[in-house]
């Protein structure tokens, strides 16, 4: 059984954290699989396994200072979010590379979302994640 049926958090505007996570989550082989329109977007493999953004209001209140890990199949799809996400309006928080400090094998690049979040995606060779099928850099 998976740990998570999905992961939300609130951002400041949809439409820029749209442009944002399409680009991040498309680099790492995972699509949208639900949305509502100008209130939440959902990237993932089904609407059982997802990450969610939604539109904060007062009902809603904006999340902060969030960490979020995403598996990646490979290196080259941690190096391409990295990149993606700069381009994108990410900010560097540790570029693509080896963390031995958290265990041997583990890949991965930190990025400062719009909002202020820690996004993350690794490759770690102990894990043994199976590949993401829309996963097209490895």
């Amino acid at each position: 059984m998976k740990l998570f049926n999905h992961v939300q958090i609130k951002v400041k505007g949809l439409g820029r954290g749209r442009k944002f996570y399409d680009t991040i989550m498309a680099a790492l082989g995972y699509k949208m699989v639900l949305e509502i329109e100008g209130v939440v977007v959902g990237y993932g493999t089904s609407v059982h396994d997802m990450f969610e953004i939604r539109q904060f209001d007062e009902k809603s209140l904006l999340s902060e200072h969030v960490h979020l890990a995403f598996n990646a199949s490979c290196k080259e799809d941690v190096d391409a979010f990295y990149k993606i996400a700069l381009a994108n309006g990410g900010k560097c928080n540790g570029e693509a590379g080896f963390r031995p400090q958290y265990e041997d094998g583990y890949y991965a690049a930190f990025v400062i979302d719009p909002d202020g979040h820690n996004i993350e995606a690794v490759y770690s060779e102990k894990a043994k994640v199976s590949p993401i099928a829309n996963s097209s850099n490895c």
